[in-house]
């Protein structure tokens, strides 16, 4: 009996010490509820190693897809397709910089920091083209106020 308490015990403690990962869901929008055209939405997520970010096409025309050189060295690459939701488990700490592939031009990019925002200096770095310069600047003033 004494055996089957501490084995309870033991499974109770491990379970307690697992991280529950977390789930986050951005929309690919036309419009968003600020007034943003060609959006995503919200377009700053934070989240911990091991969450899962799921992008939900609501109108249609959209994607995601991580910039070249967006993310943390050595994370995984995305792209998903025209108009399908895609889910990206993020493991690296760091931002991660997005984009729709067809309307980054018009500013429709997005950051998920994942944990510290180590690579910051790195994706400020990026070439921004059209409208995605002026969306940059609010997302790392955005990333560098902690909201």
């Amino acid at each position: 009996m004494k055996r089957k308490t501490m084995l309870l015990a033991m499974l109770c403690m491990t379970a307690a010490g697992q991280a529950h990962a977390e789930e986050y869901r951005i929309e690919m929008l036309n419009k968003a509820p600020d007034g943003r055209v060609m959006a995503f939405e919200p377009a700053v997520v934070r989240a911990q190693p091991g969450d899962t970010v799921t992008f939900v096409a609501k109108n249609k025309g959209h994607n995601s897809a991580l910039m070249k050189d967006g993310g943390p060295e050595g994370a995984e690459n995305w792209k998903g397709k025209i108009n399908e939701e895609i889910s990206v488990t993020l493991s690296k700490s760091g931002v991660y910089m997005y984009q729709c592939t067809p309307h980054v031009g018009m500013g429709m990019i997005g950051a998920i920091v994942v944990g510290d925002p180590t690579n910051l200096e790195a994706v400020r770095g990026l070439k921004f083209p059209g409208k995605s310069k002026a969306a940059a600047e609010k997302i790392f003033a955005e990333i560098e106020s902690g909201g």
